[in-house]
């Protein structure tokens, strides 16, 4: 899996630093200890990082899901020709 945060321009490096760990579902004391800031100040870094916009896109890089099919890119021949050997 793997995050995309589109509209990131418009943040801060602090912002892009919160809002990354965030989103990877860690705690703002987590993040306070790994960036060296207050718990009160990676709410605000956050908060702001939120009214600037930003959108967050998940890109799935293989089938965590488990909804791909076995003939998935298979033309329909071969596809039909597996069904009836099973």
């Amino acid at each position: 899996m793997q995050v995309e945060i589109r509209g990131v321009e418009k943040l801060s490096l602090r912002e892009r630093q919160v809002v990354a760990l965030k989103e990877l579902g860690w705690t703002n004391e987590e993040i306070a200890v790994q960036l060296g800031l207050s718990a009160g100040t990676v709410g605000v870094l956050y908060h702001r990082a939120r009214k600037k916009g930003y959108q967050v896109v998940i890109v799935l890089i293989s089938d965590p899901l488990g909804i791909a099919t076995e003939s998935a890119g298979e033309d329909d021949g071969q596809a039909a020709s597996n069904a009836n050997k099973k």
